[in-house]
C-alpha cells in the first residue's frame, strides 16, 4: 500500500510518499515565504514524478489536520480532499502534534510540542515514548506557556515554532530541565504524517472526504466576529 501525505500546519509544509514494503519513498519540505496554495500542488506533482508514480498508483491520501495555522490547515485539507475526489482514493486524517512527536522516537524524556497560536498562547501537547509508540501525557490544548510549564515534571524536550517565541520563558521556568530540540527537528515532518497515515490506512481507519474538518481547537476570528454580530 502506498500513501501520499500532505503537511501544511506550519510555514514549512510539504509532501511525502511511503510504501508498506519499502518505507519512505520520497519527501519534500519547503520553508519559503510563500503561501501553501502557491506551492503545495507543485510539491505533490514533483514528488509523484520523481517517484515515478501517478496519482492512481496511490492507495490513500493522508493529511495533517491540526492544530496549527488556520489557513495552512484549510489549504492542506482542501487539497487532500481534491486528490481523493479526483482519484477515488480514501482520506486518512492525522493529528499534527501526534505526528510531530515521532521526530523524537525512543526519547527517554517527555516531548513538549508548542506551536504558535498567537494571542500569547500556544497549541501544545506532551507525549512520552513507551515501548513502540507514544503515550499522550497532556492532550492537545491551547494555553499560555507559563501555565503549561507548571504541568511539566523533570527534564523535558521542547520543539515547535512556539519554542523560538518563548525560549526565554522556557529557560526561566524550566532551568536546566529544558532540552531544546535542534533546528531541523523543530517542525512536523510530512514523512511522519505519511507513516501514521499508512498505519491507519492498513487498519482501514479512513475519514469522510465530505465531512473531515481541521482540528483548530480555537475558533477562527471570522467565527468569533460572526457569533458576536449575531448575538
Amino acid at each position: 500500500m502506498k500513501v501520499l501525505a500532505i503537511e501544511t500546519s506550519t510555514m514549512l509544509g510539504g509532501a511525502a510518499v511511503v510504501d508498506e514494503q519499502d518505507g519512505l519513498i520520497a519527501e519534500i519540505r519547503l520553508n519559503i515565504k510563500t503561501t501553501h496554495s502557491e506551492r503545495l500542488m507543485t510539491a505533490v506533482d514533483t514528488i509523484l514524478k520523481q517517484s515515478e508514480l501517478k496519482l492512481n498508483d496511490i492507495d490513500a491520501v493522508a493529511v495533517s489536520t491540526g492544530p496549527g495555522s488556520f489557513t495552512g490547515l484549510r489549504i492542506g485539507l482542501s487539497t487532500a480532499k481534491g486528490l481523493c475526489y479526483a482519484s477515488g482514493r480514501p482520506l486518512v486524517t492525522v493529528p499534527t502534534l501526534e505526528a510531530f512527536a515521532w521526530n523524537f522516537t525512543f526519547s527517554k524524556h517527555p516531548i513538549c510540542l508548542m506551536l504558535d497560536a498567537r494571542k500569547k498562547e500556544v497549541y501544545a501537547a506532551v507525549f512520552q515514548w513507551k515501548e513502540r509508540g507514544f503515550k499522550k501525557i497532556i492532550s492537545e490544548t491551547i494555553v499560555k506557556p507559563s501555565e503549561l510549564f507548571k504541568k511539566l515534571v523533570g527534564s523535558t524536550v521542547f520543539a515547535g515554532d512556539g519554542v523560538k517565541l518563548y525560549e526565554d520563558q522556557i529557560t526561566e521556568h524550566m532551568k536546566d530541565r529544558a532540552i531544546l530540540a535542534p533546528p531541523e527537528k523543530m517542525v512536523p515532518f510530512p514523512s511522519n504524517i505519511a507513516m501514521l497515515g499508512l498505519r491507519k490506512a492498513l487498519k482501514r481507519e479512513f475519514s469522510s472526504a465530505s465531512y473531515a474538518v481541521p482540528f483548530y481547537i480555537r475558533k477562527s476570528e471570522a467565527e468569533v466576529k460572526w457569533e458576536e454580530k449575531n448575538l
